[in-house]
């Protein structure tokens, strides 16, 4: 994946950063990525109450990440090339629980993603 300028930041998405109805709602545009993978993380479930997190994704519980010594550990999702107007969207759309960091991705990229704060 080359790195282009008007899309200077890589964004991994394991839950639902990926579904269209969301990327719409807080990009205005369908984003396209690649397949890829974090490793050494697990996913779990964290209770969503935010009623505009609610209303965008419809769901009443996302997927959260946080590292992990179990052997072979890897969180499958998507990688998405954003701006960085489009990363601060993403920053106001996830809740308190998460927090975004620069991981190591399978393919050798290095994305944000929102991790369990």
């Amino acid at each position: 994946m080359e790195h282009s300028t008007a899309y200077p930041e890589l964004l991994f998405s394991y839950g639902t950063l990926q579904d269209k109805a969301v990327q719409l709602a807080n990009f205005g545009r369908e984003l396209a990525g690649q397949q890829d993978a974090m490793l050494g993380y697990s996913q779990s479930w964290v209770e969503i109450t935010d009623p505009a997190v609610l209303a965008t994704s419809g769901k009443t519980h996302h997927p959260i990440v946080a590292p992990t010594n179990e052997q072979g550990a890897s969180v499958e999702g998507t990688v998405f090339q954003i701006t960085a107007e489009e990363l601060s969207a993403a920053d106001a759309y996830e809740v308190s629980d998460y927090k975004r960091v620069a991981v190591p991705l399978a393919s050798g990229l290095t994305a944000w993603v929102y991790v369990k704060a």
